[in-house]
């Protein structure tokens, strides 16, 4: 090459070890010592070459021949690698003596100033022996020397072993001084601290593969006592701030620092440092004041600072049961509320209104949802505490203290609120917003049996009595029903409807039947039916007898042959008690047109007897309809009070011997008037129906539940059975232990099963 011509001395051609040593020692001290003066191509290339040369030469010191060349290059290497092993050495001994004149910040500003100079410097030599690496130094290293690495690594184990053994206490207090004094808030040179960290990891080299680094050493002489210090620096400051401030403003600050060590990790420090320097922060910072910060939980609770419940959530979560405290006090904390809530309210449980009662429950749950989401980020176990406390005021409230199946009732009658025709119906896109409110107390509901039955009685009467308000609304609840407990729970609900369906084409096909067969002036009875299945519907038979009116009897008489020819083998059960009819007056002397009353069928009987008449006596119109004395008098009642009869003879309706005459005079402001009103008396009556109703079916569901299982498993523990009873009820009503007893007791009479013989609390089943 033409650079190797211009050599100004060159050494002696061949194996001079000195000669050679002494040339490249002075490039070599250049590229350590004044690199920054630069370096030209040509000498580069002067030194590459001198160290090319000599190993390849074929002939060794004592001037015999090698048998191939690469014997050559491995006797001649090993005494250039000794003499730049001893050149590193002495180099790094004038940088040592050197540094024991600088302490603290100019210490580390002496040291990483050094590192960043040798290091650039070593990757220059390592690359001007590169013939050497590839050659002596592989075969070496192959040859399981551990002692020998490529010259690049050589440099970093010589500034291990002759500086950094000797400076590195120095070196690590001045860096924990550095970082206490930046903690402290004091600016600091981040860029002193990086380079101190890079030094660190790059010395840690891997015994069995000097190509390898490892982070021992870092961690054995930064990390250990970096970490140590935080730990006491953070123990002392928390313990002080603490002291002189409040829970609050110390949930501020330990969540400052948490920060801090976080970007501190990102500006200067090994990535490997977060876990254990996080870890150390989390167990001084918040660990260690955990029953301080639990005490504070129930203070912010009753304050509602949504920021610093936040903030507190945040640094619990970071330690294993750090929040357990807080949603067991937390759970606590919302049923105390709930049960507050509905005990403001129940002055008197029997006139409640049930959107009150609703709304209430719902306050509670809307403002401690909003907490859950909001300050503790919808965390699951929170969620499991607010479901569990709602669950608790829901169902055991002052309201519920006579019968947990108070709240579904409640709720039952509140849906039927807003489904059911009224001046005070919400708006449609409303209403699903309200829907959807109470099916969240629908989740929260035990006893889901209790309210399927009186949602399904308030609908029936919705739908008989043509009240319900919405099509679409009515649709909408049973499906959150259905996708909430399943099909089985809404399937009756359902048929409700289609009954409805299959009534209307029902009563179309009668009325063309009629004027196919019947002059218009026989049809003076204006008639509407509904035939609904038995199966689907909770409806009573009627309490008592009745003759229907002659003037109804001949429309009455043609549906049945109508029906029986439609459906032969069927058979029509006529509730009474839930029809209905309008009447139109003709005798009213105040109305010329005449008034409409909208009147009960029992109150239809007793009203068309004043065709023949205008006086009757109590006993004449009991003749005349065959209603039970309390119907009777129930029905009179009504009308006497709305004065479209007089009682004439007698102090009170329905007693012995009373008359009762037709008003002539009667007058009214409404030319429609009601008289078709529920009694007091009738709905307490049937409510306390609809509680027997259910105790009866859970006693089947019970009973079926026993024998369902006991024919799954054949031979059960009386405690294992008792449990599956439960947990396979639990989602329509919560079955008590003794009821549950009963229900096996009755099951051992029929002989569905038996007990074990010499086990008395194992049964097995009866096939």
């Amino acid at each position: 090459m033409s650079s190797s011509k211009a050599l100004s001395s060159p050494p002696p051609h061949g194996s001079d070890i000195h000669a050679t040593w002494t040339f490249l020692e002075q490039g070599i001290d250049q590229i350590m010592n004044r690199l920054e003066d630069g370096l030209t191509y040509k000498r580069y290339m002067e030194i590459y070459t001198v160290i090319y040369n000599y190993c390849t030469t074929k002939t060794t010191n004592d001037g015999m021949s090698a048998s191939i060349q690469t014997r050559g290059a491995t006797l001649g290497g090993s005494d250039l690698y000794s003499h730049l092993m001893r050149y590193f050495h002495k180099h790094l001994d004038v940088i040592r003596k050197d540094s024991e004149k600088f302490m603290d910040v100019s210490l580390l500003e002496y040291y990483t100033k050094q590192w960043v100079k040798f290091t650039n410097a070593s990757t220059y030599v390592h690359h001007l022996f590169t013939y050497l690496n590839r050659h002596w130094v592989k075969r070496e290293i192959d040859e399981g020397r551990k002692t020998v690495h490529d010259v690049g690594t050589l440099a970093l184990v010589s500034w291990k072993d002759s500086l950094f053994s000797h400076v590195e206490r120095n070196v690590m207090t001045a860096v924990l001084q550095l970082i206490e004094r930046q903690r402290n808030g004091e600016s600091v040179e981040t860029g002193l601290l990086r380079n101190v960290v890079t030094s660190f990891v790059s010395l840690g080299l891997d015994e069995n593969d000097s190509k390898k680094t490892t982070l021992e050493i870092y961690r054995d002489f930064f990390e250990k006592p970096f970490v140590s210090a935080t730990e006491v620096y953070y123990k002392m400051e928390s313990e002080k701030f603490l002291s002189e401030n409040s829970v609050t403003e110390y949930m501020k600050k330990a969540e400052a620092r948490l920060a801090e060590e976080e970007s501190r990790v990102q500006m200067y420090l090994h990535a490997s440092t977060h876990k254990p320097l996080i870890q150390t922060c989390e167990t001084v910072l918040v660990k260690g004041h955990t029953e301080i910060i639990w005490e504070e939980f129930q203070n912010l609770l009753n304050q509602d600072k949504q920021d610093d419940l936040f903030r507190m959530f945040s640094l619990l979560l970071r330690i294993p049961e750090g929040l357990d405290p807080l949603r067991a006090r937390f759970e606590a904390h919302v049923r105390k509320a709930g049960l507050s809530a509905i005990e403001k309210i129940a002055t008197d449980a029997e006139a409640l209104e049930p959107k009150v009662y609703v709304d209430a429950l719902l306050e509670v749950h809307k403002k401690y949802n909003d907490l859950v989401q909001t300050a503790f980020r919808g965390e699951a176990g929170f969620v499991a505490s607010l479901d569990k406390a709602c669950r608790e005021f829901v169902n055991r409230n002052k309201i519920c203290k006579s019968s947990t199946s108070k709240s579904p009732e409640q709720l039952a009658r509140y849906c039927d609120s807003l489904l059911r025709k009224s001046a005070k119906n919400p708006e449609e896109s409303d209403l699903e917003d309200i829907l959807n409110s109470i099916m969240t107390v629908f989740k929260y509901v035990e006893d889901k049996d209790v309210f399927q039955k009186f949602y399904s009685k308030m609908l029936a009467k919705r739908l008989v009595n043509g009240t319900s308000a919405s099509d679409d609304a009515e649709a909408s609840m049973i499906s959150k029903l259905k996708e909430a407990c399943g099909f089985e729970y809404t399937s009756k609900l359902q048929r409700m409807f289609t009954d409805m369906g299959l009534s209307k084409e029902l009563n179309d096909a009668f009325r063309d039947k009629m004027a196919q067969n019947h002059d218009a002036s026989d049809n003076t009875v204006d008639f509407s039916i509904l035939v609904l299945g038995t199966a689907s519907w909770p409806l009573q038979a009627p309490s008592t007898s009745f003759n229907l009116p002659d003037d109804v009897v001949k429309t009455y008489e043609r549906f049945q042959r109508f029906y029986q020819d439609k459906h032969s083998g069927r058979k029509l059960n006529w509730l009474f008690q839930l029809s209905k009819a309008d009447l139109k007056t003709n005798y009213t002397k105040g109305n010329k047109t005449g008034y409409s009353f909208q009147v009960s069928t029992y109150q239809m009987g007793i009203l068309l007897q004043y065709n023949s008449g205008l006086v009757y006596s109590l006993e004449d119109l009991q003749t005349q309809t065959n209603l039970n004395m309390d119907i009777l008098t129930g029905a009179l009642g009504i009308l006497v009070k709305a004065k479209v009869l007089l009682l004439e003879t007698g102090e009170n309706v329905g007693d012995a011997g009373t008359r009762y005459e037709l008003n002539t005079e009667f007058k009214s402001k409404k030319i429609r008037v009601n008289l078709n009103l529920p009694l007091k008396a009738e709905q307490k009556v049937e409510t306390e129906e609809t509680h027997k109703t259910i105790e009866e079916d859970r006693k089947l569901l019970m009973q079926a539940a026993i024998v369902r299982i006991m024919k799954t498993r054949k031979v059960m523990k009386h405690g294992a059975l008792m449990t599956e009873v439960i947990t396979q009820l639990q989602t329509r009503f919560k079955p008590r232990v003794p009821d549950i007893k009963k229900c096996i007791d009755v099951l051992l009479e029929k002989e569905y099963i038996e007990r074990v013989d010499g086990q008395k609390d194992t049964f097995s089943y009866v096939a």
